[in-house]
């Protein structure tokens, strides 16, 4: 049913109305996520946003109601009006992180709709496949507990693999999406890259889901997507120069991180972590703007890469 509404409101928006719903969904939750509003302060807004847009965004009362009916079915974001200070507001100020990205992929997407008409004005950076045509298949595979047959090719090997697989979760680092399964080879657990999956088959055959496996703890010290299974995590300890550091304290590199010392000329911060191949090419990525304080087998390592640098 979610997906024939899902279906009927892309129709809606893009072919049966002037007015572009799915754009005015978005602006709606965008204003209701900066402040509550009253339902004037809304039709203001979108009155503002349908210049921009040079699109009707305008809509009545009774429509406005059923919006929010929408945006419930759509987004799963409840909007509730407050009777005592007369506003419309979103029940959960903390809006989880898979609704944000909804409202970010859909203004995305009305982005891409409109940019024949900005093409000269806009860019989009040209990539290939995430391979997101299989998220459904494999979430349908994690609830339901059955057996993924896929076929694997990584980006070193230049054979493809048979794979069985118990799919447990998928996680997204850095723009690029991993489904994280056990293994039957060895039964260890590991991450696929979705864009390397080459075919993919769901399979009858049901598995045990581990009572005992959760995604936040099995990534809870993992930097990046490489999660070593023998290794115990350490503490790494790091100095920015002034301005690196901005960047740091407003974007952290992990949910760990602590910070040491914070002056005009120095930030440091510690984090608890496996020192993995993604954290190395992270320190690498900062260039002289980065000291590596601890742990010493993350100095000598980083020495080691560096001569041979300089030895090319």
């Amino acid at each position: 049913f979610c997906r024939s509404r899902f279906v009927y409101l892309i129709k809606k928006s893009t072919g049966m109305t002037k007015r572009n719903s799915l754009t005015r969904y978005s602006l709606i939750m965008r204003k209701l996520q900066r402040c509550p509003s009253t339902f004037q302060e809304i039709y203001d807004y979108l009155e503002r946003e349908s210049e921009l847009q040079e699109e009707n965004l305008t809509i009545s009362k009774r429509t406005f109601q059923r919006d929010i009916e929408d945006i419930a079915m759509l987004y799963n974001i409840e909007i509730e009006y407050d009777f005592s200070e007369k506003v419309y507001r979103i029940v959960s100020q903390d809006m989880p992180v898979q609704q944000e990205r909804i409202i970010e992929a859909f203004d995305t997407m009305n982005a891409l709709r409109m940019s024949d008409k900005i093409s000269e004005y806009i860019q989009f950076e040209p990539r290939k496949t995430q391979g997101t045509e299989h998220l459904w298949g494999i979430l349908h595979a994690i609830k339901n507990r059955r057996i993924l047959h896929i076929t694997y090719k990584k980006y070193w090997d230049n054979e493809f693999s048979e794979r069985k697989l118990h799919p447990y979760a998928i996680r997204e680092y850095r723009f690029r999406w991993y489904l994280v399964a056990k293994d039957e080879r060895d039964n260890e657990i590991k991450t696929f890259g979705l864009d390397r999956i080459q075919s993919l088959e769901i399979t009858p055959q049901k598995f045990p889901y581990p009572k005992d496996f959760s995604l936040e703890e099995y990534f809870k010290y993992a930097y990046g997507i490489i999660r070593p299974n023998d290794e115990k995590p350490e503490e790494v300890v790091l100095s920015f120069n002034a301005i690196q550091g901005k960047y740091i304290k407003s974007q952290p590199m992990h949910h760990s991180q602590k910070i040491i010392k914070d002056t005009a000329e120095e930030l440091q911060i510690s984090m608890l972590v496996f020192p993995s191949y993604d954290l190395i090419m992270d320190i690498l990525s900062h260039g002289e703007n980065i000291t590596v304080l601890k742990p010493k087998s993350l100095q000598k390592e980083l020495d080691d890469i560096y001569r041979r640098k300089l030895n090319l």
